[in-house]
């Protein structure tokens, strides 16, 4: 049974590093003494060990030991062995990429599916979708698809910002880019609020947090899903 938490963010404004999510990981990854951590989308450049040792902290107030998954000469055993797995945020087209190299996203997706804990924020969000054709991300590499895991039956938009309306910026808004997706896509297209995320258990798609979600659908008004929505469409 899938048991996934898919967040818009790692952090909140105002808040540190996960701090948000807290409760939330203590009861998700509780039988988990240790993690495996992908730190392939290294936000800002940072590295991959740099990106493991942050990690590490949050996790290690929680009595969960974390390793990065680029600590291992055999990625896709490494993954077969741990007990939880959680993706950070950073730049979706890097962290596909890197995923295809390593010959671990089908991996990843049987053991997501086989209900080995997940946790994905912001680009390990968006690879819980159809496809990573929604991300905001720049396209930095060229990855050999742009199929992901598949996991939920719709698309992320992490990060979604509504328009606003006393703004001068005269650039596309998050609604319209997702509107040109739909001129030639069909799925859905979630956008998630910061400070939001989905509880997945089985086939229950959850949404939680104080914010509403916008579900995007091709050739139909978006709508808004309140908190404690359940998503299973």
């Amino acid at each position: 049974m899938k048991n996934i938490l898919i967040a818009s963010t790692s952090t909140v404004h105002g808040g540190s590093y996960l701090d948000y999510l807290l409760p939330e990981l203590k009861n998700h990854f509780s039988k988990c003494k240790s993690l495996l951590f992908i730190p392939y989308a290294r936000p800002g450049g940072i590295s991959e060990d740099a990106y493991t040792e942050k990690v590490q902290l949050v996790f290690k107030d929680l009595g969960i030991q974390v390793r990065g998954l680029h600590e291992f000469d055999n990625p896709a055993e490494a993954l077969k062995k741990a007990e939880g797995i959680f993706t950070g945020g950073g730049n979706t087209f890097l962290l596909v990429s890197k995923l295809y190299e390593n010959k671990v996203l089908d991996v990843l997706k049987k053991l997501i599916e086989s209900g080995t804990p997940y946790l994905g924020t912001s680009a390990g969000s968006n690879i819980c979708g159809i496809s990573m054709k929604t991300t905001n991300d720049m396209p930095i590499v060229y990855p050999p698809s742009f199929d992901t895991l598949n996991v939920v039956p719709f698309n992320l938009n992490p990060h979604y910002l509504d328009p606003d309306l006393g703004s001068k910026h005269m650039g596309e808004t998050r609604e319209t880019r997702i509107n040109e997706f739909h001129q030639l896509n069909s799925e859905p297209v979630l956008g998630l609020r910061e400070g939001s995320w989905l509880d997945v258990k089985g086939d229950s798609i959850v949404l939680k947090g104080e914010l509403t979600a916008r579900l995007f659908r091709k050739n139909q008004d978006p709508i808004e899903l309140k908190p404690n929505s359940d998503l299973h469409f």
